[in-house]
């Protein structure tokens, strides 16, 4: 029994694909006599045609894996894509530098430790990349003995 037309039919009652169509093998002879698309619709509110529903994709790994992630976990050197300039480019690196450098001076500053020409001193140094942080910083003043305590 051919039964392609009757499919195609189906599918496109249904609005599913041609694969997704099933014919009730204890109906083949019901449903190969249905040659309109009225019958064909008969038949699938019969039931002798359905329709298998989709297949979804689990999500159940993903989403453990992204709870890992979430925690700072699978984050390791083989799951990286990019270089560590990629990841955190080298301006947002630069910024979070001299923001805290610049911070740090304004406070010794305002607190008395350093005076102004020492800060206006030490800002152009820090613009210019010479201190790597705060504590870099820190020990640059106190070699020097311009902080005062």
């Amino acid at each position: 029994m051919d039964l392609k037309n009757q499919k195609r039919m189906a599918a496109d009652i249904m609005k599913c694909g041609k694969s997704r169509v099933k014919i009730n093998p204890n109906r083949l002879t019901d449903v190969a006599d249905a040659i309109t698309r009225s019958d064909v619709r008969t038949a699938v509110q019969s039931g002798s045609i359905f329709a298998v529903p989709k297949k979804g994709n689990s999500r159940g790994r993903i989403n453990s894996n992204m709870k890992q992630k979430a925690k700072g976990r699978q984050g390791g050197e083989g799951s990286r894509k990019g270089t560590v300039n990629t990841r955190t480019p080298r301006k947002t690196k630069w910024m979070k530098t001299i923001r805290a450098l610049r911070v740090q001076l304004r406070t010794y500053r305002d607190e008395g430790k350093i005076d102004r020409a020492t800060y206006r001193k030490f800002y152009r140094l820090t613009k210019g990349g010479m201190f790597r942080g705060r504590r870099n910083l820190e020990e640059h003043l106190r070699t020097e003995g311009l902080l005062r305590e």
